[in-house]
């Protein structure tokens, strides 16, 4: 019986010792690649959108999420109104705006 215990001793005192580190250090590697590929760029996106939409103002032309081509023709708080035909105008919430365009591209579409 002494045979297979020293047998047991043998096996456990050859399992690799200090994994820990290089399984924090490849973790760490993760974590970084995720937020540099990301999260970073979304956050930027996030905070460029914001400020786009809180500089809207009336006359601007822009793009709905939606697609649509319009310009604005009043700008409250929350809503936008949006002239996407003669005489024909939308109201939508302003977060439905996802850019602006330079001014004069409506009419060259």
């Amino acid at each position: 019986m002494s045979f297979f215990i020293e047998q047991a001793m043998a096996e456990g005192a050859a399992a690799p010792q200090g994994g820990g580190a290089e399984q924090l250090f490849i973790m760490v590697a993760i974590f970084a690649v995720f937020y540099f590929l990301l999260i970073r760029p979304q956050t930027k996106r996030a905070k460029e959108h914001r400020k786009m939409v809180s500089e809207l103002s009336k006359g601007d032309e822009v793009v709905t999420n939606g697609g649509i081509y319009g310009k604005l023709k009043s700008v409250s708080e929350e809503n936008v109104e949006v002239e996407i035909a003669d005489n024909l105008v939308i109201r939508m919430q302003r977060q439905a705006i996802s850019s602006t365009l330079p001014k004069g591209t409506i009419k060259n579409l």
